[in-house]
C-alpha cells in the first residue's frame, strides 16, 4: 500500500482560491483503526465555513470534509466488525472533528464507520450520512415523532428537510413543510409533506 495520499487542504483561510492539492502521509492503521479508500465524499455547507475560518481547523494546513464512503483497505488490531473489502460510510457530524474526507484515502477510527448494504450506492451514502444522522437525532432524540403527531419542518426542500419529512411521514406524523420559495413547494410535497408554507 502507498504511504501517501492526495488531499485537498487549506494552508490559510479564505475563498475557493485557498484550496490546494497536496500529497500527505497516510499512516498504517493502529489499534481500532482502518485505512479507507474513498469512492465518494460529501460536500457540505460546513466545509465552506471551515475553509473561510468560521469553523477553524485545529491547525493549518488542514483537510476539509466531514463525511465519505469507500472501501476498507486495511484494518488494525482489535477491529472486528469490518473487514478488508467492506464498503463503508462515515460522518464526523458537520463541523465536528475529525475532519478530513477531502482525500483519496485516510486512516481513521473504526467507531465512525457504518457498513453499507448492497442497495445503497457509495455516492448516496457519502451525500446523506450527516443529513440522515441529523434527521434521526431530531425525530428520535429531540422529540420522538409518532402516529398522530403534527410537525413543522423548516427548509423542508433541503437535504435534512427532505429526509426528515419522509421519515416523519413514514412514522405516521402529519408533516407541514416550510420552504423559502414557491419553486421549492413541489420538492417538499414530493418528500412527504401534507401541507407546504412559503
Amino acid at each position: 500500500m502507498t504511504d501517501t495520499t492526495n488531499a485537498i487542504r487549506v494552508h490559510a483561510y479564505g475563498g475557493p482560491e485557498v484550496l490546494q492539492m497536496d500529497s500527505i502521509p497516510l499512516a498504517q492503521p493502529g489499534a481500532g483503526e482502518v485505512r479507507l479508500r474513498h469512492t465518494a465524499i460529501g460536500v457540505n455547507f460546513a466545509d465552506i465555513h471551515t475553509r473561510n475560518g468560521r469553523y477553524p481547523l485545529p491547525e493549518l494546513p488542514g483537510c476539509l470534509g466531514s463525511e465519505g464512503a469507500g472501501v476498507v483497505e486495511a484494518v488494525g488490531d482489535g477491529v472486528e466488525f469490518v473487514s478488508v473489502g467492506d464498503r463503508v460510510a462515515y460522518s464526523s457530524g458537520g463541523h465536528a472533528l475529525p475532519r478530513g474526507s477531502y482525500c483519496e484515502a485516510r486512516t481513521m477510527n473504526v467507531d465512525r464507520l457504518i457498513v453499507l448494504p448492497d442497495n445503497i450506492d457509495d455516492a448516496t451514502a457519502a451525500a446523506m450520512t450527516t443529513k440522515g444522522l441529523t434527521a434521526h437525532y431530531l425525530i428520535h432524540d429531540v422529540y420522538p415523532v409518532g402516529p398522530g403527531d403534527t410537525i413543522a419542518v423548516h427548509a423542508a426542500a433541503g437535504g435534512v428537510g427532505q429526509i426528515l419529512c419522509q421519515w416523519a411521514n413514514h412514522l405516521g406524523a402529519r408533516v407541514i413543510g416550510i420552504v423559502g420559495s414557491e419553486g421549492k413547494e413541489t420538492h417538499a410535497a414530493n418528500a412527504g409533506c401534507h401541507h407546504t408554507l412559503v
